[in-house]
């Protein structure tokens, strides 16, 4: 970023018309409409704060909030790749219920019987497992989708009827609880985050990547001779993208251990405790570590790999992409068995964080998935997503959930309030396209 050459032309007349506001986002070129998604999340938080008598900007219900985002964060990050193809799945909660409830039974019921209830391998197993059947319905879906020709609106609706059913068959209805102690661990909670330490480790090696990627993309373009952001853009983007990290470790090394808790692991580990009492940070959750690892797994995929090309170029116009030679059947295989395995994976938090595997667990959980990823620039249309769009349209649906059970809201009205923005994104999505026409 000491690099001081630019290969941007340079328009004297446009420089001297130009917004200075609009010269700074083409400059940067910071997306427009990721930007406002922020605005629009700082403007529901401040109101929120407002409302709620200074709650909800606290550390802890941040925190709160970004475990909750997780799960959902996670299925989002694989509906985009669905939608951009112009396909819905309406049955991601139901796959999420079921996944749960087989991955409870395993390790609550079968697996002790041949590991031990104390094994290491349970949870590994558990978790196996759940990818798997998580995996396989995926593909299921997938197949009858792209090969018998039968539209993804009316094989995923039938799923989740289907596998709702089928989630209640496997205990008869019956709760399973409790789950592994290290199982547990991928819900959050006091043992399920890493601590102020290491969770600066992982803020400085997140800084650390930031810049790294910037300069690879700068020496990426010189390379191929694509025009370079100004170095001062550079590290404008640096520097933001740096504070935002910075600042979301603060905040969760400030949201400290309940004092029972804390008192209690003192005199386990005969540990002084101090007059002011002892303050141990939650730091980092590790079901958001999953979700964030998800996140640059998905955007890796669906940008740098072949795969990713292929589903936008599906997207864009499948008549075409198939005269391309892309196998447009068997990637439409691939992009539902991807989601059925993060609904697994989402799956395992959910039920850690809850501690037990429920008939209940993943209701409309297809909603907030489907509005997470429309809020966050996926257009029904097709061919426009980004992975970073949906999980920061996640934190949004998660932060009205939150905001609304702080102030009391009925879980009817609360629905209602989801439905309106869920239509809302979708007009202001269909206004966009026509205007950048």
């Amino acid at each position: 970023m000491a690099e001081t050459t630019n290969t941007i032309p340079f328009n004297p007349a446009r420089a001297t018309t130009e917004n200075p506001v609009r010269r700074f986002f083409r400059a940067t070129e910071i997306d427009t409409r990721l930007l406002g998604m922020i605005g629009a999340l700082l403007v529901i938080w401040i109101g929120f704060h407002m409302l709620t008598g200074g709650l909800f900007l606290t550390p802890r219900n941040l925190w709160n909030l970004t475990v909750q985002t997780s799960s959902v964060a996670v299925m989002a990050t694989g509906m985009v790749l669905i939608i951009v193809t112009r396909n819905i799945d309406l049955s991601v909660g139901s796959v999420l219920g079921f996944c749960g409830m087989v991955m409870g039974v395993m390790q609550a019921q079968i697996l002790p019987q041949y590991l031990g209830l104390d094994s290491s391998l349970i949870w590994i197993v558990t978790l196996a497992c759940g990818v798997v059947v998580g995996g396989l319905i995926g593909a299921l879906h997938g197949v009858i989708i792209a090969f018998l020709g039968v539209p993804s609106f009316i094989v995923t609706l039938g799923g989740l009827l289907v596998w709702r059913g089928a989630t209640w068959f496997v205990t008869s209805g019956q709760t399973v609880a409790p789950m592994n102690a290290t199982f547990r661990l991928m819900g959050g909670g006091t043992e399920g985050s890493i601590g102020a330490t290491a969770s600066w480790v992982v803020g400085l090696i997140a800084c650390l990547a930031i810049v790294g990627a910037i300069l690879n993309a700068r020496k990426q373009r010189k390379r191929f001779g694509f025009p370079r952001r100004p170095v001062w853009a550079e590290y404008v983007l640096a520097t933001l993208s740096c504070a935002v990290v910075i600042g979301a470790v603060l905040v969760a090394n400030n949201y400290y251990w309940p004092v029972n808790i804390a008192l209690r692991y003192a005199e386990a580990n005969a540990i002084p405790v101090p007059e002011g009492g002892l303050k141990i940070s939650h730091g980092i959750a590790v079901p958001v570590l999953i979700a964030i690892a998800v996140g640059i797994v998905m955007t890796f995929i669906s940008t740098r790999l072949r795969f990713g090309r292929y589903v936008f170029a599906i997207g864009g116009n499948q008549e075409a992409a198939e005269l391309a030679g892309i196998k447009t059947r068997w990637v439409t295989v691939r992009i539902f068995a991807l989601m059925g395995i993060l609904c697994a994976i989402a799956a395992a938090i959910s039920t850690a964080r809850l501690n037990a595997a429920t008939n209940a667990q993943g209701e409309l959980d297809e909603l907030y998935t489907i509005a997470a990823a429309v809020i966050g620039g996926t257009s029904l249309a097709g061919g426009v997503g980004t992975i970073a769009g949906a999980m920061l349209g996640a934190f949004v649906m998660q932060s009205l959930q939150s905001g609304m059970v702080l102030l009391g809201i009925d879980s009817p009205l609360q629905r209602i309030v989801v439905g309106f923005v869920l239509v809302v994104a979708v007009w202001l999505d269909t206004v966009y396209r026509a205007r950048a026409k």
